[in-house]
């Protein structure tokens, strides 16, 4: 047969379905065009081994952590463990090619540079960071070839064509050996020209809307996958894709990134989701695969790495996250009011200056406590005491670092909010035994550094569990803490931020891990999980 399905499917395409799947099943896959390779099957690289049950494409990087489409929104998808980005590719004057989803950028001084009239070189030199937060001052455009160098074997990418020069793309993905790490997302005379250049070896994927033949239109087209609007999903449409050797990739952004069209999409078999929210869907989709967890997760300062630590922002993420606690800071005015803050002084995490201790709450209520985070948060202000246990109330876990607070206040201020069952307590055992004193029903948490000091501690302070440094944790450590019935908290704050160093202490049996990365403890308990016997209990928890 010397058919050739490409140059004749406007034809073919009138054809009901039945007819077009009867003509392709006839077709040798090698003659459906003259001008492309069917890419069924297509081997992308899996940058998170063992794969999960689908992936993640997140939207122009982590563009709520760091200015999108740039080195560190990159750089924090790869962090947490993610398997695919988002990225806008453009066209520079001397016809090299950058990122940037708008045709023109916006530099500090408020100039306007068009990416089509300036040279990669004069745009290089482009601050795009300080006005997402000072802490980006000076990060500029990155280049496809530096974000090809930067993702290889780490981080796959989903290339979206604004203005390029196809012909170029292709053989840059090609040289750069970022061939299976990347799917080129157009309309379909970009996909076809991309197949075309590169001979069918670099992936190409358009929209599907409903009206399409299914699979026949993207595999006459030479689709490596689809991308679909999650409403648009379904299980049957997933499955003619799947059968045909088509990744499936819904679209769930905007108002569809939500709980249920997650489930939905996920439900209907789809092997990418393109979100802006990718932590919230991975633990989403994690607690409901697994209710049953075996280590609980305390998130410092709350979720601090998604918005500015100790904010009702930060806590609001953490209870989305599905997390258990949340570690937070309380400090005292100079008139005696308590605002949640780490550092003794205003100056790290706020544009305010001095000791709170020193200043008053008139002048520490107008600070911003975001503005060094990000633009988004620039007018968000320290919470006090009183508003965050308003906004976190019988919602999650709270452990309480108090830092500068008498015990008396602080056990007014639980006890009112009926959350003395769903605290912890940080602090020495002298504040402790004090606290204890007031109300016996607040459960204590002091610092254990050496294993030799357990035995007093637990028998004059009888403390619900224990602060452990993470380098006395072990195996025989944490029996002899339950055996006195108190649990092991620790924190795997800096080095020990590591999946296996947390798989290490969950096999030895610890009740809870405070972190920065709630997607690697996350990936842990999913990693931990995977190896047990399905009809194996959870490691029991002291209750």
């Amino acid at each position: 047969m010397c058919l050739l399905v490409g140059e004749y499917w406007p034809r073919i395409s009138r054809f009901g379905s039945w007819q077009v799947q009867l003509l392709l099943s006839c077709v040798p896959i090698f003659l459906l065009s003259t001008s492309m390779v069917v890419a069924a099957d297509f081997p992308f690289f899996e940058p998170v081994q063992p794969a999960r049950p689908f992936q993640i494409i997140v939207h122009r990087g982590e563009s709520h952590q760091a200015p999108e489409n740039t080195r560190p929104a990159l750089q924090r998808c790869i962090e947490d463990g993610l398997e695919w980005a988002g990225v806008d590719v453009r066209r520079t004057q001397d016809s090299h090619h950058i990122l940037s989803h708008d045709a023109s950028v916006t530099d500090a001084a408020g100039k306007v540079w068009n990416i089509n009239q300036h040279t990669l070189a004069e745009l290089r030199q482009v601050d795009v960071g300080s006005r997402f937060a000072a802490r980006f001052a000076g990060e500029q455009l990155l280049s496809l070839e530096d974000c090809f160098a930067l993702c290889k074997g780490r981080l796959n990418l989903y290339l979206d064509c604004k203005d390029v020069q196809l012909g170029h793309l292709a053989e840059e993905i090609m040289e750069s050996g970022m061939r299976q790490q990347v799917v080129v997302y157009g309309n379909l005379d970009q996909t076809r020209q991309i197949n075309t250049n590169s001979e069918g070896q670099v992936a190409t994927m358009t929209k599907w809307r409903p009206g399409f033949e299914v699979p026949a239109w993207a595999v006459t087209n030479g689709l490596a996958a689809v991308e679909i609007d999650a409403p648009d999903l379904t299980p049957e449409i997933a499955a003619s894709f799947h059968r045909a050797g088509i990744k499936v990739e819904a679209k769930v952004l905007d108002e569809w990134d939500r709980t249920e069209m997650w489930d939905r999409v996920i439900a209907a078999g789809a092997d990418w989701l393109q979100t802006d929210l990718p932590e919230e869907l991975l633990a989403h989709a994690l607690w409901r695969r697994l209710p049953k967890r075996p280590v609980e997760i305390s998130l410092h300062r709350g979720a601090n790495r998604y918005a500015p630590e100790n904010t009702v922002p930060a806590f609001a993420k953490a209870i989305r996250l599905g997390v258990d606690f949340v570690e937070f800071d309380v400090r005292t005015t100079s008139d005696g009011k308590f605002y949640l803050l780490h550092d003794s002084t205003l100056d790290g995490k706020t544009d305010g200056h001095g000791p709170i201790a020193n200043t008053p709450s008139s002048v520490v209520s107008a600070l911003s406590a975001g503005v060094k985070f990000g633009q988004p948060f620039a007018r968000l202000g320290l919470p006090t005491l009183e508003e965050f246990l308003t906004a976190t109330e019988a919602k999650i876990g709270l452990y309480f670092d108090a830092k500068a607070i008498p015990p008396e206040a602080l056990a007014e201020a639980i006890e009112r909010h009926h959350m003395c069952d769903r605290t912890v307590v940080y602090q020495s055992p002298q504040y402790l035994v004090r606290l204890k004193a007031i109300n016996p029903q607040i459960r204590a948490l002091p610092p254990l550094g050496k294993l030799e000091d357990f035995p007093e501690l637990a028998a004059s302070l009888k403390p619900y569990a224990v602060d452990a440094d993470w380098n006395i944790l072990s195996k025989d450590m944490i029996a002899q803490c339950h055996a006195a019935g108190v649990k092991v908290f620790s924190d795997a704050l800096g080095k020990h931020e590591r999946v296996e160093d947390y798989l290490q202490t969950m096999e030895w049996g610890i009740d809870l891990i405070q972190t920065d990365h709630p997607l690697r403890v996350m990936r842990a308990i999913e990693l931990w999980a995977a190896h047990q016997p399905t009809n194996a209990p959870a490691i029991p928890v002291l209750k």
